[in-house]
C-alpha cells in the first residue's frame, strides 16, 4: 500500500469517527480555526547515517564532521470543532549542512571517499502531517488530549568530496500524539507539552515540545521553549538516526 493510500484511509476514519459529534454539536459550538507559526534554532546532538545499511560504513555528521546551527521554521493550520476536536496540519522542513573531513575511507551508497578527503554531507529531513486530536479533559487552567497523527516524510542524506552519492527516501509513519496544557490559576501564563512519537523494531521517531505559553488575548499566545525530535531507521537499506534540539519560540492565532 503506497503513502497516498494509507493518508486517505487515514483522513475517511477521521471523518467517520469526527462526524457524528460535529454534526450533534455543530449549532451549539462554532468552529474555531488556529495558525501556529514557530521558528528558532536547531543544534545537532547526534546525527549518524551508514548507507547502505549492511555494507556501508558510518560516518557522524557531529563527531567526524562539523554541523553548525541552523534556522528553522514550522506552520500548522487546523480546526476546532464540537469544541473537543481538533483537526490540522503540519509543513515543518529541515536541512542540516556538515563539513570536515575523516582519517579513514568511506563507503557511501556505492562510492569510496579516501581518507583525508574534505566531504561536505547534507541531511534533509522534510515533515508533512496530518493530525486529529480529542481533549480528554477541557478548562480554563488545564487540558489534556490525545489522538493520532499520520506523518509523510522526506529524508535525503547527501555526501560530497570529489565524488556525490545521495540517498533519498519517502514513507508514511502513523504516530501516537499527545498534548497537555497547564495555565496555573487559569492566568495568561502556562506550560505545555505537546508529542507526536512511535517507536518500532525497524525504527522510532519522537517530536517533543516543552515551552512556557503567554496568553496575550483570547485569539493571540505566545510560547518560547525546548523540542526535541530523535528517531530513524535501521534496516539492510538504511541506517541513520539522529537526535536533534530545538531552542524555538512561536504564536498561535486563533480566528
Amino acid at each position: 500500500m503506497n503513502s497516498q493510500s494509507v493518508i486517505a484511509g487515514f483522513a475517511l476514519v477521521l471523518g467517520l469517527c469526527a462526524g457524528p459529534a460535529f454534526r450533534g454539536r455543530a449549532e451549539a459550538e462554532p468552529i474555531k480555526t488556529h495558525l501556529e507559526i514557530e521558528t528558532g534554532f536547531v543544534f545537532s546532538g547526534r546525527n549518524d547515517a551508514r548507507i547502505p545499511g549492511d555494507t556501508g560504513t558510518t560516518i557522524s555528521l557531529t563527531d567526524d564532521l562539523s554541523t553548525k546551527p541552523a534556522p528553522v521554521f514550522r506552520i500548522r493550520a487546523g480546526l476546532r470543532f464540537a469544541k473537543r476536536h481538533v483537526v490540522s496540519g503540519l509543513y515543518a522542513p529541515l536541512t542540516l549542512t556538515a563539513r570536515g573531513s575523516v582519517d579513514r575511507d568511506i563507503e557511501f551508497e556505492g562510492a569510496t571517499f579516501a581518507a583525508g578527503s574534505p566531504l561536505l554531507a547534507v541531511y534533509r529531513f522534510d515533515s508533512y502531517r496530518l493530525r486529529y486530536r480529542y481533549s480528554l479533559v477541557l478548562g480554563k487552567k488545564f487540558e489534556i488530549a490525545a489522538g493520532l497523527t499520520g506523518k509523510i516524510r522526506r529524508a535525503e542524506t547527501s555526501l560530497s568530496g570529489g565524488d556525490v552519492r545521495r540517498k533519498t527516501n519517502t514513507g508514511f509513519v502513523p504516530l501516537a500524539s499527545v498534548h497537555i496544557k497547564w495555565r496555573p490559576g487559569g492566568g495568561n501564563f502556562g506550560v505545555v507539552l505537546d508529542a507526536d512519537a512511535l517507536a518500532a523494531p525497524q525504527g522510532r521517531a519522537e517530536d517533543v515540545l516543552l515551552a512556557l505559553t503567554w496568553q496575550i488575548r483570547d485569539e493571540v499566545g505566545l510560547r518560547v521553549g525546548y523540542r526535541m525530535l530523535e528517531g530513524g531507521a535501521d534496516n539492510d537499506e538504511v541506517y541513520s538516526f539522529a537526535w536533534l534540539h530545538y531552542a524555538v519560540a512561536g504564536v498561535d492565532l486563533q480566528f
